[in-house]
């Protein structure tokens, strides 16, 4: 039982913390540098999570070129680069994955 008061416990600091920063910073008193940074936080966050989980192994390890995660990528990329759709990109590099993991 305790195991659940310690989840609920981080659960809830986590989610305050994140919560005062929402309510705590007001948008209109940010100045344009600080506006124009924090535009580029998104594009700098998701290559950091996406890397670890595309290129490296459950060792850490760099996977070969021809891993099925590395080629869907790759065709991703391409198709986001070509198509400028976020929502055709994922599908394309959903299905391309499964395909070449499949067949």
């Amino acid at each position: 039982m305790s195991i659940w008061i310690a989840i609920i416990i981080t659960g809830l600091i986590n989610y305050l913390t994140r919560l005062g920063s929402v309510l705590l910073i007001k948008p209109q008193k940010l100045n344009n540098t600080l506006k124009t940074v924090l535009n580029y936080v998104p594009s700098a966050v998701f290559p950091a999570i996406i890397f670890p989980a595309v290129f490296l192994n459950d060792y850490g390890l760099l996977v070969e070129f021809n891993d099925p995660k590395v080629i869907a990528t790759i065709i991703a990329f391409f198709t986001g680069i070509l198509s400028k759709n976020l929502t055709l990109t994922i599908f394309t590099g959903l299905i391309s994955y499964w395909i070449i993991l499949f067949f």
